[in-house]
């Protein structure tokens, strides 16, 4: 297992404050690292991102990513899916309920009345089987059992995070089931691309672009109404690059039911699957930049409408609207709408994703 020079990494985490034994299984820190002297820390447990180390246009470098700075933390935060990743099911659920194969199945209701993010214990909150393959990728497995979380089949997972010299964090997800099931896997990252610091600047002011004609509308319970609505004359139309607080407190009903923005968009998809640009942030005062690739139909784009200035890493503190996150996933409650792209996996068949969070600086 490798996990060179962990004492002299430039993120200040101490691998030791990661680790622990949960249930019999042991959590880490794992570093990536570049050739350009950058770095990505993840644990283990729940697969959370806790550093992202890169420059502003001055090559001063700062952590881009919300998380914590030791294991006690991450399992006991305030925001359950803080960086981490999430399964089986991402985003809500209707009520927990969908049918499938004709029989009508019900997931534990953890969000308002809904199922959000794939229940009381989501892949968030289980410690994976990791292995450190390079200075730059990390192999994560988890093996999902029979009827956990109230979903059929057994589901065996794979997500490979890589960290190219191009500063791209690539995730890529696999996964395959002895039986009929549904799956929607993302990753939960909460940016701060100013840097985190205490208190986190809020993201108001960075520039946005998101390459979508279209959005999912939501009823109050951010489950989506089933339209699939143009985005045109609404704030929820950033194909034009705007600053992300011009319309977040807007007088809309859907910014009111997200109390913010929490809505999945369609992105532009030339055909399905094909993996293509996203979205970008800019911020204006560092110059950083991240730009998302992805294979999925959708991103949801959550403003982080809930923090209340909770502790981070380092003395960091996480105010309302201090972070940003592309969680890029089918849509959803597809289950209980047909016309959205498929989320069942059958046996045989093997679920996909691949996503891509490239930095850069505008100098």
């Amino acid at each position: 297992m490798m996990n060179t020079n962990e004492t002299e990494n430039i993120c200040g985490l101490k691998r030791e404050d990661f680790q622990t034994t949960i249930n019999g299984k042991k959590t880490d820190l794992y570093i990536l690292r570049n050739d350009k002297g950058n770095e990505v820390a993840i644990t283990n447990y729940g697969g959370a991102i806790v550093a992202i180390m890169v420059p502003d246009k001055d090559g001063k470098m700062a952590n881009v990513i919300q998380g914590h700075d030791n294991i006690e933390e991450v399992i006991n935060s305030p925001e359950p899916y803080l960086s981490t990743l999430i399964g089986r099911y991402g985003n809500r659920i209707c009520k927990g309920k969908f049918q499938l194969h004709g029989k009508e199945y019900s997931l534990p209701i953890n969000n308002g009345p809904n199922s959000l993010h794939g229940g009381k214990k989501g892949f968030n909150a289980k410690v994976w089987d990791a292995l450190q393959m390079n200075e730059n990728s990390l192999v994560l497995k988890y093996v999902s059992p029979y009827g956990e979380e109230g979903y059929s089949g057994e589901v065996k997972v794979t997500v490979v995070y890589s960290f190219t010299n191009d500063n791209e964090l690539v995730i890529e997800y696999m996964a395959t089931t002895n039986k009929k099931t549904i799956i929607n896997l993302t990753s939960h990252g909460f940016f701060s691309l100013s840097g985190i610091a205490n208190p986190t600047p809020t993201i108001d002011n960075l520039i946005c672009e998101i390459n979508a004609d279209y959005y999912l509308p939501i009823d109050e319970t951010s489950i989506p109404t089933g339209e699939i609505r143009f985005v045109k004359g609404t704030p929820f139309d950033f194909r034009t690059p705007k600053p992300v607080g011009q319309d977040i407190d807007a007088d809309d009903e859907q910014i009111k039911n997200g109390a913010g923005y929490d809505h999945c968009y369609v992105l532009n998809k030339k055909e399905e699957g094909e993996l293509s640009f996203a979205a970008k942030i800019t911020e204006p005062v560092s110059g950083r930049t991240m730009e998302v690739y992805t294979t999925e139909p959708g991103v949801q784009l959550y403003t982080d409408n809930w923090a209340d200035g909770y502790k981070g890493q380092n003395g960091a503190t996480f105010p309302r609207r201090s972070g940003i996150c592309f969680e890029a996933q089918h849509f959803p409650d597809s289950p209980n709408h047909p016309y959205f792209p498929s989320v069942v996996l059958n046996p045989g068949e093997q679920y996909k994703q691949k996503t891509i969070y490239k930095f850069g600086v505008n100098k």
